[in-house]
Order: structure tokens, then sequence, then C-alpha cells
């Protein structure tokens, strides 16, 4: 013991192959700290491109998001009907927006983007829902439609009569589905009854925490 033939070689002591494992142990920590490094540094650089858009975005009155993070939006109508094409009256009912400061959740995508800016912009405000606000909607201002009434979420088992189908079976599986704009977003989405808000600066609260 303490030595070991290489094969088709001479002798190489323990204390040299001891040697070589730890030179080889070092050189693979060595590696992995300058990845780690390196992702570090790639991730602070897109932490400042991140506040710098975020800046110039607010300067604009405005406020940045990811588009390729961020699937999910809270859209509140802010106007009456007073003045409003046909055409874009169509859109918010289509939205079910049917009064002022309602509010519901949209799936974005290239469509809706498209509709937001091109037609009913003026007519509603719009922003990118964290978890905690989706939860505090459904929880607190949520109601859901049943047999094509309005039920205020107080069960699960609301829920499970209208959703169980879809594997839903309660409050929780409700927010994560559509926070996550699961497989059954639009079954969740269309169960929710348009939320109704007092006022806009409950949202613009919410917004200003994602900005």
């Amino acid at each position: 013991m303490g030595e070991e033939e290489v094969k088709g070689g001479p002798v190489v002591p323990e204390s040299v192959l001891k040697k070589h494992k730890r030179n080889e142990e070092w050189a693979l920590t060595k590696k992995q700290e300058l990845k780690a490094a390196k992702k570090k540094r790639g991730y602070d650089e897109q932490q400042k491109e991140l506040i710098r858009l975020k800046r110039e975005a607010k300067l604009k009155g405005g406020f940045y998001v990811d588009p390729q993070a961020k699937l999910l939006e809270f859209i509140i109508r802010i106007c009456g009907i007073n003045a409003i094409h046909s055409k874009t009256k169509k859109i918010l009912q289509l939205l079910r927006l049917r009064q002022i400061f309602n509010g519901v959740f949209l799936k974005v995508n290239k469509a809706t983007v498209n509709m937001m800016h091109r037609v009913v912009e003026p007519y509603v405000t719009y922003g990118y829902p964290n978890l905690k606000s989706v939860k505090e909607l459904i929880y607190k201002r949520g109601y859901g439609k049943l047999n094509k009434q309005r039920i205020a979420l107080t069960n699960n088992s609301i829920v499970e009569q209208a959703l169980g189908k879809q594997g839903i079976i309660c409050t929780g599986d409700l927010i994560h589905d559509i926070m996550t704009v699961g497989p059954h977003f639009k079954e969740a989405n269309n169960f929710l009854w348009p939320f109704k808000l007092k006022a806009p600066g409950w949202f613009e609260e919410e917004e200003k925490s994602l900005c």
C-alpha cells in the first residue's frame, strides 16, 4: 500500500497521486468560480440595463415591462361610454369592460398588444400584476360566475363546481392558473366576474411597485 503502479509505466507514489487529485479538484473549483463570476457580471449588467430602461420609461410617463417575462395583464376601464366609437365599444364589451372601473385579467400576445395601443388605450389603464396583486384581487374582490349568477368566492366548493373538470378545485388552484397563464386560463378567467374597483388608484399603487 502507499504506491500504485500505472499500467505500462513505473510505480507512482501515493503522495503524487493525491497531489494530482488536489490539483484537478482545485482546477475544477476555479473553473466553477470563474463561471459563477461571469454569470454574476452578466446578471449585474442586466440589472443596470433594467434600471436604465425603467428610468427612461418613467421619464416618458410610462413603465417598463420585460416583454418576454410577462404574460398576464390586468386592465381597468377608466372612461365612460360618451363619444366612444362603435368598434371601440364593441372591443370593450368583448373584454367584459362594460362599466367604468371594471377590471379583468388578459393574456398578453401580439394581437392584444396591438388592440390596446391602437383602439382602446385612451379608455383603459393596464399593468402587469405580481402574485401579491393577483391574490389580493381574487381573495378580497373576487366573484365567480356560477349558473350565470355572480357568486362571492366564499369557499372552494364554488370554484370546484365551476372548474373541477379542468382540475381547478380551490381558490389556490384558480390563482395559480391565472398567474401562470396556465392551460385552463381561458376557463378560469371567464369564471371570474369582472372586478369592480372603486377607483383606479388602488391598482396604480400596485403598478408603482412593479416599476
